[in-house]
């Protein structure tokens, strides 16, 4: 039945637990602590976390809070843990302790590491004026002599004992950081006495706190070079954290909540300084404290990526703030202009086509092409609106006379949650006082296009939106009239028989965009993959399947259900670790996982029950063989279905013959989605053999390409140990510390990737190769910078070299080709291999090059994730983040 729906709102049950969920009654924890465990393997932890993500739902909508989480859940990497936010803690905020400790608590419960930043000044003016004495500022710089300054320690050092000492007891660990973050200089010693200015932010300490499960919370006191405690700011000490750390959010808690019209007392939802900034400036209004403090977010923002944004709330709605759409406090953000323009030529064609390629849902699943939906444009007049980095496209299509339609919404992981989708789609309210638009109904964003709908009509899997039509018998003429010009798809029309449902494809990197579609036409030939060099042979599978992960306590096995995480079809269901056995997984968010131990016999059972439909074994050299043949046993009883696929990142398989190499971008995608059996390479191997492919026909017979590789620590393996709650935990084998912040070459001769990539780079060559490799562990997280020295046999110029490259892997996604040497900002945390620093010696015949990658992705659990994807019929990046 065709209905125009008002506004949902919340249930009064509903709106009184998010008053909990908010933090705003410390019954909440209370809440939290009663639900009983989902069963007795479950921990209290684990059902904990489960709990307060359900709360999180009555403050959004389901889709709305997961997404959000899995947002902030991808930020960080183990090399680089504190992505996710620094909250700055106002010393006001700091009296509203059994408050803030639980908004802390909650994030530290569903798994998220905040870097806790606070000052004290309140706390110390109160003591001082009790001792009779007036606190001096000059140009709002307290003035700070010794005796300042002791109190100043003893205040901060009590303030951040109590704000630890809350947060353990509602077992949230937490570890308190006085000192070793900052180095400073004297601001003005004649001036200001000991106040430092930031010269320098060690994140160390930050990141040892969180990857051993602690909240680290932080004091403002800085040090000068030769031991001088100095007082910093809090305020400017939390921005040169994170121009350091440079996190997704920024959070200043204060008492009031937000910043505030000078006029009309109202809170400012949202500054978007790049369009706004010079125009408030000038505000009458605009003045003193809040002048300086807009200045103050603009440079912070200036030097840190257009993802992050700065909120300034309460303490009681930090959680409404991270995980809605509509937020709670004032949300600042540098943001871009938006434009409109009337066709694709404003914008760029190119890069157009580039979103259309990346975002549109119909692109990605092979339902249409580019070509096509640029075909479909010129059909009527159209208005496309965006922001100048086309984090969000939308295209409105509006012939003369007729009911304005938006055929297209595409918005990237930033657009959402920069909340830019909401202003292109005021942009649109204005110049359009009815609208229609489309969406599927499992669409993520679901509630959002609901959210701005004036009424809407679902069947079949399938939404049609509109606002601006309240008359029903108008809705039903506007609806006739798409039917008969072809303008919506009829499936999405309330006319006729419905089509039956597809599924729509996910948005690589784990967010769907919003699916607003017009009318296709599904040309043959026209399906377009992620990979332009290697487009699927047959249809690209969305079936869902179950994944089994034997030996996950390792890095590598911690990265690689980071990623599945995000991986829209394959879910992580089976995770063996003999150490963590009964514990929950604690970085895989899609459902509540605990790790077993299995033993062969289990894998077996499992393999013949058809429980699984792939394996990853993620074991040292030489162990994985008993659970292979269990699985092979396995799948001779197997009835029904077929056999499951086994991925192996040892290099137990990496020479055995009826077992697929799998490096997709050298020996063919084919091979892989034909095979059962798949040896994933070596980290080093990877990146040896990407660097002298593309010179393969000119290795000088009688001298070897040579290649120098550095790698993380991480790359070294882990040892098992404790935390202090007991719980196993992996530590790396070698330190920094052991390395004395240096490298260390090992296996000088014959290492396992020497003989690795010669063996498989011979089948690209008409002789065999032999490759010389020496390794180095270096003092850095994760990260292969590999060097290649190779003679030539006949003379060539660096550019002959550069354009060897880029014929190789022109449209390969996951590798990048610059100019300059990659360096490891370049390498550690990506998805891909970086190749540039072309060189050639001056007589031409000795060409040098450097390439990288993160061991721990593309040199093992990423190419996982290609391997895996391409075996089990997905689309090769499928759960890839997008870079």
């Amino acid at each position: 039945m065709l209905t125009t729906a008002p506004a949902v709102r919340l249930s009064s049950g509903v709106a009184r637990r998010a008053l909990v969920v908010a933090g705003r009654r410390q019954g909440a924890l209370h809440v939290v602590r009663r639900v009983p465990a989902r069963s007795m393997q479950s921990s209290a932890a684990q059902t904990d976390r489960d709990t307060i993500t359900r709360l999180l739902y009555s403050l959004g909508s389901k889709r709305e809070v997961e997404r959000h989480l899995r947002i902030f859940s991808s930020s960080s990497h183990p090399s680089q843990p504190a992505k996710f936010a620094v909250i700055k803690v106002g010393g006001a905020v700091l009296d509203q302790l059994d408050e803030l400790a639980i908004s802390l608590s909650f994030l530290y419960r569903v798994g998220l590491y905040p870097v806790v930043i606070h000052g004290g000044g309140p706390q110390l003016n109160e003591i001082i004026e009790r001792s009779g004495v007036t606190p001096d500022y000059i140009d709002g710089i307290r003035v700070t002599d010794a005796k300042v300054l002791q109190v100043a320690r003893r205040v901060f050092l009590e303030e951040n004992l109590k704000l630890v000492a809350a947060l353990e007891a509602l077992g949230t660990r937490a570890r308190p950081i006085t000192s070793g973050v900052f180095t400073a200089d004297f601001l003005d010693k004649e001036k200001y006495g000991l106040v430092g200015k930031i010269t320098k932010v060690d994140k160390r300490p930050i990141e040892a706190s969180i990857r051993a499960g602690a909240l680290p919370i932080l004091t403002s006191l800085a040090e000068s070079p030769d031991g001088q405690i100095l007082n910093v700011n809090a305020d400017i000490a939390a921005g040169e954290l994170a121009k350091e750390v440079e996190p997704m959010k920024i959070v200043f808690l204060n008492e009031k909540g937000g910043l505030f019209h000078g006029v009309t007392g109202e809170k400012l939802d949202v500054i978007n300084l790049d369009e706004e900034y010079d125009t408030l400036m000038k505000e009458s209004w605009v003045k003193y404290g809040l002048k300086l403090k807009i200045r103050e977010f603009k440079e912070l923002l200036d030097h840190l990526p257009r993802t992050s944004s700065v909120a300034v709330i309460s303490a009681s709605s930090l959680q409404r703030e991270l995980f809605t759409d509509d937020g709670a406090g004032t949300l600042i953000r540098r943001g871009y202009k938006l434009f409109k323009h009337p066709s694709i030529e404003g914008i760029g064609a190119d890069r157009f086509r580039q979103v259309i390629h990346d975002r549109d849902p119909e692109v990605l699943s092979g339902d249409q092409s580019v070509t096509g939906v640029l075909n479909e444009l010129k059909n009527t007049p159209y208005t496309i609106y965006g922001d100048e980095p086309l984090d969000v496209v939308a295209v409105v299509s509006h012939p003369e006379g007729e009911t304005p339609v938006m055929t297209k919404l595409l918005a990237s992981r930033s657009g959402i949650l920069n909340n830019v989708v909401d202003n292109v789609f005021n942009a649109i309210k204005k110049d359009h006082r009815r609208l229609f638009w489309t969406a599927q109904a499992d669409d993520e964003n679901r509630s959002w296009h609901f959210e701005r709908a004036d009424g809407s009509f679902t069947r079949a899997g399938k939404s049609l939106f509109w606002y601006g039509v309240q008359d029903v018998h108008e809705v039903e003429k506007i609806v006739k009239s798409f039917e008969e010009k072809g303008r919506i798809q009829r499936s999405y029309l309330p006319v006729g028989p419905a089509t039956p449902q597809r599924s729509a494809a996910s948005f690589l990197g784990g967010s769907r965009p919003y699916s607003t579609m017009a009318r296709r036409n599904v040309l043959p030939g026209s399906m377009r993959g992620y990979a332009t060099a290697a487009p699927p042979t047959g249809p690209v599978s969305t079936e869902i399947k179950r994944l089994g992960l034997i030996g996950a306590r390792g890095f590598t096995g911690q990265a690689l259900t980071h990623l599945l995480s995000g991986h829209p079809y394959l879910n992580l269901t089976h995770v063996s670790s003999r150490q963590l056995a009964g514990h929950p997984l604690d970085n895989y968010t899609k459902t509540p996982v605990v790790y077993s131990n299995l033993s062969t016999e289990d894998v077996e059972r499992m393999e013949k029950d058809g429980e699984v439909d792939a394996w990853v074994m993620a074991l040292p050299n030489g162990i994985c063989k008993p659970f292979v043949d269990a699985v092979d046993r396995g799948s001779q009883e197997r009835k029904g279905s077929e056999s499951s696929v086994v991925v192996d990142l040892s290099a137990d398989y990496r020479f055995e013959k009826g077992w697929t190499y799998g490096l997709p971008e050298l020996y063919g995608r084919e091979t892989i989605r034909a095979s059962k059996r798949i040896s994933n390479p070596g980290c080093y191997a990877t990146s040896t053999q990407m660097l002298v492919a593309p010179l393969i026909k000119y290795i000088n017979p009688g001298a070897w390409p040579t290649v120098f590789g550095l790698s993380g620590y991480s790359g070294a393996g882990t040892v098992a140990s404790n935390d202090p709650d007991g719980r196993p935990i992996s530590l790396p084998k070698v330190t920094p510390e052991s390395l004395g912040n240096g490298v260390r070459p090992y296996a000088l001769t014959d290492h396992i990737h020497e003989r690795e990539a010669g063996y498989h780079l011979s089948d690209l060559s008409t002789s065999p190769v032999r490759v010389a490799f020496t390794p180095c562990v270096t003092s850095w997280f994760s990260g292969i910078i590999s060097t290649l020295s190779m003679p030539l046999s006949e003379r060539l110029t660096a550019k002959d070299v550069s354009a060897l490259y880029e014929a190789k892997y022109q449209n390969e996604p996951l590798v990048t080709i610059k100019r300059e040497v990659p360096i490891l900002p370049d390498i550690e945390g990506k998805h891909g291999w970086t190749v540039g620093g072309f060189q050639v010696h001056s007589e031409g015949d000795r060409a040098v090059v450097v390439g990288g990658l993160d061991n721990l992705l593309k040199g093992a659990a990423t190419q996982c994730l290609q391997n895996l994807n391409l075996a089990l019929g997905y689309d090769e990046f499928a759960g890839i983040p997008k870079q």
